[in-house]
């Protein structure tokens, strides 16, 4: 993958920006050993690795607006890092840049049950803000797989989503404001407690730029009333694309579950072995189905999307009789990246979205592409919203193994845009897509898209080389 070449400069210049940070840090807030360094050179797409300039981990938005400013000064180049879980290299640094880390930065702020919305440091993780409203009867509605780990700032950054934003909705949907920094050190607050500000739809901007624009030190999120009761189902099937044409008939007709997961087989016996939740083990593919309500609702649902379901001659519908059972059944599908790494330890986990009348073409053209490259693929994703997740097997130890991979990942991500779909859903684009952008966008949009990184980001100094293509001439010029 191609990098852009480091600053000598700001090399040179290693020891005394190490000493700016840590005139304005605590001592502990400073990383600059190599040693110490190791935890920051990756994230979760762990095949690329560089060791930072210097990582910096402040404790409040002061802190960090005096470490923008003085780094800006200083013309040195930052990585805004959460908990690193970004399955797209979003955080991956650079040799001569330094990480800018929100661990520490963990307190829930203020929680306002009257307006139902939390304030919290961006460095809280995903699952803590349901943990702290929960006792209330109140929780957080997205909800990715890495929620135990990942931080609500890298969440804005990415837009991210999970099981339950078919009926809830993404990050995005889930703001009420925030307070960012700019690169200049500039404290800036948007939105607040309440929807809709008045002005231009700067959360709308910002949410999901990937740290290109700013960083963000706090957030405040919409907390919802828990509902009634929810119950799982799971729908085994033959063959992936009666699976797929289930799904769109769900959705066609007009019932929208919490949740609606799919799982084929290679998935479905890993996630077994993990879980042990009775998942059907001579299926091809499964789908795991959840609806929310009181009882009667319950039923009334869960009997409506049995009756579909019958139509596509499933081999076992079985309903979750307890919350035990339902617990079981999500147990499997949270964990099923973990599981699939105890059949591969390596493989690519892939993000596009489709409309959902293409999943049967598409998982077909999967299934397809896996047989002529010869690599397997587990299908784990959120199928209600056409949000896909292949999981791509292959050898690390392996260069050939790795391009095979890297190819059939990118031929999956042309396939979603050429049926009308788009290049991410919630992972972001960060490295692993950076090249793929014109795939999706013409010049013009992309050349539009420079233009606000320029406005906020003059420098290019905010998270470099992701998101955009580095051969483009405007790109190359500011990445040298």
């Amino acid at each position: 993958m191609q990098q852009p070449e480091p600053k000598r400069h700001v090399l040179a210049r290693r020891d005394a920006i190490v000493a700016g940070l840590r005139g304005i840090l605590p001592e502990s807030g400073v990383i600059a050993e190599a040693l110490r360094m190791k935890p920051y050179e990756t994230d979760g797409l762990p095949a690329y690795r560089q060791m930072p300039l210097a990582v910096a981990l402040p404790e409040t938005t002061e802190q960090v607006a005096a470490v923008l400013k003085f780094l800006h000064r200083e013309g040195v180049r930052v990585i805004p890092r959460g908990a690193g879980t970004s399955l797209s290299g979003g955080a991956l640094p650079l040799e001569d840049a330094v990480v800018v880390g929100m661990m520490r930065m963990n307190r829930i702020l203020e929680i306002d049950y009257a307006d139902r919305c939390a304030t919290v440091q961006a460095g809280v993780t995903n699952i803590g803000i349901t943990n702290a409203v929960q006792a209330e009867g109140f929780f957080y509605a997205p909800d990715p797989s890495s929620q135990l780990a990942c931080m609500i700032g890298g969440n804005v950054g990415m837009n991210s989503g999970g099981a339950h934003c078919l009926r809830y909705g993404v990050t995005a949907n889930n703001l009420l404001g925030l307070r960012v920094v700019t690169i200049e050190g500039e404290i800036i607050d948007i939105g607040g407690h309440h929807l809709d500000a008045a002005g231009y739809d700067w959360l709308g901007l910002l949410t999901g730029s990937e740290g290109q624009l700013v960083m963000v030190t706090e957030v405040i999120v919409r907390i919802l009333r828990g509902p009634e009761g929810a119950r799982a189902m799971l729908a085994a099937f033959k063959s992936n694309e009666i699976a797929g044409q289930c799904v769109d008939s769900i959705i066609s007709s007009g019932i929208i579950p919490v949740a609606l997961e799919f799982m084929d087989r290679p998935a479905i016996h890993a996630c077994e072995a993990f879980a042990h939740a009775g998942y059907p083990l001579d299926a091809e593919a499964l789908l795991i189905i959840e609806v929310e309500g009181s009882v009667a609702e319950q039923d009334f649902l869960l009997g409506r999307i049995k009756e579909i379901c019958s139509q596509f001659d499933p081999i076992s519908l079985k309903v979750a009789e307890s919350a035990e059972q339902s617990l079981a059944i999500w147990k499997g599908r949270k964990g099923a990246f973990g599981a699939v790494g105890r059949i591969s330890p390596d493989y690519l986990c892939m993000d596009g979205t489709i409309p959902t009348g293409q999943l049967p073409l598409v998982l077909r053209r999967i299934g397809e592409m896996s047989d002529a490259c010869g690599l397997k693929v587990a299908n784990i994703f959120h199928a209600g919203d056409g949000n896909l997740h292949p999981l791509i097997m292959f050898d690390a130890n392996d260069p050939a193994s790795f391009a095979t991979a890297e190819k059939f990942g990118a031929d999956i991500l042309r396939l979603c845009v050429e049926v009308g779909g788009c290049l991410t859903g919630e992972h972001g684009v960060g490295v692993e897509k950076r090249d793929l952008m014109p795939v999706q966008f013409s010049p013009d949009d992309l050349a539009q898209q420079r233009r606000i990184k320029d406005a906020f980001d003059p420098g290019w100094l905010l998270n470099p080389s992701k998101v955009f293509p580095l051969q483009a001439p405007h790109t190359l010029a500011i990445a040298a």
